[in-house]
């Protein structure tokens, strides 16, 4: 099918130019079956039975063994149980997760343009089959393998395939294969061959399964290792002690593995990927569609974003304005060239613009446009060949000025009146077309004017930039227009107007000077870019320490899309950019981008919230089992009883992703210190307040060893449910309400393991008197260890470097002057933006007055002057203000 004459392509299809009726297409579905690499997906048999090989399913099963091996039959079973039980969990979550995943980017499924019963329609393109004929253009990804129809010449980028940098020029009769982009041109095509029976199908099928791990969850997976380091150090030295003391070998070894299992984070793959997915689904109401999980975590941690103006900052509703014509041309002539030179099937905003402007839609009927070759990024023009009433031809162009001007062999003449006009509609914001117009096939082309196209911001532009500018995020305009229009637009909308010269980057492949990198980071835009200007942009602002999002829309976006931190495809976006970027936007401007940094950011909060948990409370458990045995020689709770601990801990702690939480008015890091310093220093309070309540049961209220054991389990059961509490804010733990699921999944686990303990099932029978006493000791301790949260926190974030400090990269412009303070100089070094005063005692500024931070932080300032550090204001967190202090 591929070097076939397309005569016999067409005859062995059973096709025509007309395409295939629906019927028939219908049929040739069920023969040849969807037009799409179909995915290899596990046998939900075999990814259950998965959940019970590896490491910790192993520990748990040879735990499982040695307990029928020494004959202690209510362990075996209850360990068997609860062995299933988690294995079930983790694979109903995980499939659920899998399930929302799969439902999201169905909706991002490309589009084909098909003809069917001699009609042009979109049906999605896996519905194509063999024999259908369809239509490409600029930025269309190719759906399936097929011969080109007649047609002007194509440029086809086929490096997906072939590894090939530069597009291939294709022709009439030439094959084009699945996968690959058109870059330039527009054609039709005749589909030879359809999913796994296309060129690039057999490859795709052995690469799909490839996955990537974000560096959260690179992070997050270093914290597991670091515990079960941790936990095999200290059982470990609880057997050797153990087996010297003469205890029973066996019984030792079946503690230690179950002890092993309670200290390993068990549910964090299932934790991960259930944040994920709610995540994504969360984002998905925002309007913004996650094609790569990992996005979300390099989101939250965006702080410099590039946009597009036209769509993102602008409304792209493009307006025409009067035109500028030259000598004796006048300016209904202009308008008309113009919209020769545009088709309205195209969609273009552009064209659309110039035909609306030209209004009567009737008089262009007398015309017949013969050839159009649409516009492309790399000539920056449309061009039409037409026929008048009279039958003579001619041909128009319309495009960027300076293109249209250097093909007019008048040019010289009208350059420097263009040159004016051009500038004089930059400084009012209008955009500007070049037309030109040839008599006759292949004549001398005769400028003849400026259009003026007019995009007014969105209305929510300016207050969206100010949002961004709180939350840390820079936000720097880049757009192909001329920079006296970049200027305008960024003025209106509220943003400098420090716009650089995209043709004075250089070589776009060359490593920048300090100077020259400097001056793109503290740019606000960046005017008449070209797509690899993009790339160089991203590129040199990575290098400076940025965590960079791109938005995007072109094919010639996309290598910048992927380079990008976070490649951000917008809502008109062509195929190739929403296949390389990481998330996609369903509505035009920049709010929804920004909405979705916030939704990131509170996704990272639970991640973090998690993690904070999982070190505490392993370092909880281990801590206490292990200076119990080998200082009191006790074991203080049974394996059974750590099994089930483990058990119900885990089942709650799920519910954290669906937690309510608090954006941070920052770019989101993974603070190793602060985790880890708050974590531990709750990992250590939590034995001290359990030996306490054991030293009362064993030698106050001498309640006897199995009563003791149970009264411990009861503890280390609640005061771990209520560690939740604990780590979830950064101020105390009232200050942010917990969502309903997370309360009814601790309440709920921490009532049946209070039944269990009352009753005795599988330990001995507590009571509800001292059932009671522990949950009243439990909330005790849990209030006085939330104060010493506080303080660790304080402490830790006061010994923090610069660079660990709240940045805000907001200007002083526009800044509500709250504070006596008035002058405020921005000193920017690097990636952070600090305050100084010349009486650094009185530049505190501050975002609320009421905050009781303010006296205690200006008293800090006083004893430590000339400093630039920052903290965040867990008051104003909590009362919605602005959360960072300025000094």
């Amino acid at each position: 099918m591929k070097t076939l004459p397309m005569a016999e392509v067409t005859k062995a299809l059973g096709s025509s130019s007309d395409g295939l009726t629906q019927a028939e297409a219908a049929k040739r579905l069920e023969q040849y079956g969807p037009n799409e690499i179909v995915e290899h997906k596990t046998n939900p048999l075999l990814k259950l039975l998965s959940y019970f090989w590896g490491p910790i399913p192993w520990m748990i099963e040879v735990a499982v063994v040695l307990s029928g091996a020494v004959g202690h039959w209510p362990d075996f079973f209850i360990i068997l149980v609860l062995l299933v039980a988690n294995a079930l969990v983790g694979f109903t979550e995980e499939r659920q997760a899998g399930n929302a995943i799969d439902a999201l980017k169905a909706k991002l499924a490309i589009n084909a343009r098909v003809r069917r019963d001699g009609e042009w329609v979109t049906p999605a393109a896996r519905e194509l089959v063999p024999g259908d004929v369809i239509r490409l253009r600029l930025g269309d990804i190719v759906p399936a393998d097929a011969r080109l129809l007649d047609g002007d010449e194509i440029a086809v980028d086929q490096s997906a395939l072939t590894g090939e940098s530069l597009p291939t020029t294709c022709t009439a009769g030439d094959a084009v294969f699945s996968g690959s982009v058109i870059r330039r041109g527009e054609i039709g095509a005749l589909v030879y061959a359809t999913g796994t029976h296309t060129y690039f199908g057999k490859t795709a099928e052995l690469v799909q399964d490839a996955h990537t791990v974000s560096h959260f969850q690179k992070a997050v997976l270093k914290i597991g290792n670091y515990l079960i380091l941790l936990a095999v150090a200290l059982v470990t030295f609880i057997v050797v002690v153990s087996v010297l003391r003469g205890d029973a070998v066996l019984t030792t070894l079946q503690f230690a593995l179950v002890l092993t299992v309670a200290a390993i984070p068990v549910a964090m793959p299932t934790v991960l990927s259930v944040t994920m997915a709610v995540g994504a689904r969360l984002l998905a109401k925002k309007q913004a569609i996650v094609s790569k999980l990992v996005a979300i975590e390099e989101l939250a941690g965006v702080d410099t974003l590039c946009a597009d103006k036209t769509g993102t900052l602008t409304q792209n509703s493009l307006t025409l304005g009067d035109p500028f014509s030259v000598a004796d041309v006048t300016a209904a002539d202009v308008i008309l060239a113009g919209a020769l030179a545009s088709r309205a099937d195209n969609d273009d905003p552009i064209d659309l613009a110039v035909l609306g402007g030209f209004g009567d839609a009737t008089a262009l009927q007398a015309y017949k446009v013969t050839h159009f070759e649409p516009f492309d990024p790399v000539h920056k023009r449309t061009e039409a060949t037409v026929t008048d009433t009279d039958g003579s031809t001619f041909t128009v162009t319309k495009g960027a000025p300076q293109v249209i001007l250097s093909l007019a062999g008048d040019a010289a003449a009208s350059k420097a009146a263009v040159d004016t006009a051009v500038n004089d509609f930059a400084t009012r914001g209008f955009r500007s077309l070049g037309v030109a117009r040839a008599e006759g096939e292949g004549g001398e082309w005769r400028f003849l004017g400026v259009l003026p196209l007019f995009d007014p911001p969105r209305d929510d532009a300016a207050s969206t930039l100010a949002t961004a500018k709180a939350m840390g995020v820079s936000v720097k305009m880049v757009t192909g227009d001329a920079i006296a229009i970049a200027k305008e637009t960024a003025a209106k909308v509220g943003l400098g107007t420090n716009i650089l010269d995209a043709a004075g980057l250089g070589d776009v492949k060359k490593k920048e000077s300090a100077a020259v990198a400097e001056s793109i980071e503290s740019a606000d835009g960046f005017a008449q870019v070209f797509p690899e200007h993009k790339y160089h942009i991203v590129d040199v602002l990575q290098q400076r320490g940025h965590i960079v999002g791109m938005t995007g829309d072109g094919v010639n976006d996309a290598p910048a899309l992927k380079k990008a931190d976070c490649g951000i495809a917008v809502s008109s976006a062509t195929d190739a950019a929403r296949s390389a970027a990481a998330i996609v936007l369903l509505t035009p401007g920049l709010s929804v981008i920004i909405d979705a940094i916030k939704e990131s950011r509170k996704i990272f909060q639970r991640m973090n919230s998690y993690a904070m948990y999982r070190i505490a409370e392993t370092l909880r458990v281990l801590l206490f089992m292990s200076v119990a045995i080998l200082v009191f020689n006790f074991y203080p709770v049974t394996a059974i009883m750590i099994v089930m601990l483990a058990l119900l801990n885990d089942g709650a702690i799920l519910s954290i992703a669906y937690d309510n939480v608090r954006y941070k008015m920052q770019p989101e890091a993974w603070n190793m210190r602060l985790v880890l310093g708050i974590s531990t220093v709750l990992g250590v309070v939590g034995p001290i307040a359990a030996f306490g309540l054991f030293y009362l049961g064993d030698r106050v209220f001498d309640l006897g060893h199995p009563r003791l054991q149970t009264m411990m389990y009861l503890m280390l059961s609640v005061a771990g449910h209520l560690t939740i509490f604990l780590t979830r804010t950064r101020g105390p733990f009232w200050s942010i309400r917990p969502a309903r699921i997370l309360l009814l999944a601790v309440l709920g686990t921490q009532a049946i393991a209070t039944l269990i303990a009352v009753y005795g099932l599988f330990m001995t029978p507590l009571g509800w008197q001292w059932a009671g006493f522990v949950w009243g000791y439990a909330i005790i301790c849990a209030l006085a260890s939330d104060r010493v949260k506080l303080l660790a926190d304080r402490v830790l974030d006061r010994t923090k470097d610069d660079a660990d400090a709240s940045v805000d990269t907001t200007s002083t412009e526009n800044q509500p002057a709250k504070s006596s303070a008035a002058t405020k100089v921005a000193a920017t070094t690097g990636r952070a933006a600090f305050y100084t005063d010349t009486d650094p005692g009185d530049a505190v500024y501050h975002d609320n007055d009421d905050c009781p931070y303010g006296k205690e932080i200006k008293n800090h300032h006083n004893d430590h002057p000339g400093t630039a550090h920052r903290r965040r204001c867990d008051w104003c967190a909590q009362h919605d203000q602005a959360a960072t202090v300025r000094r």
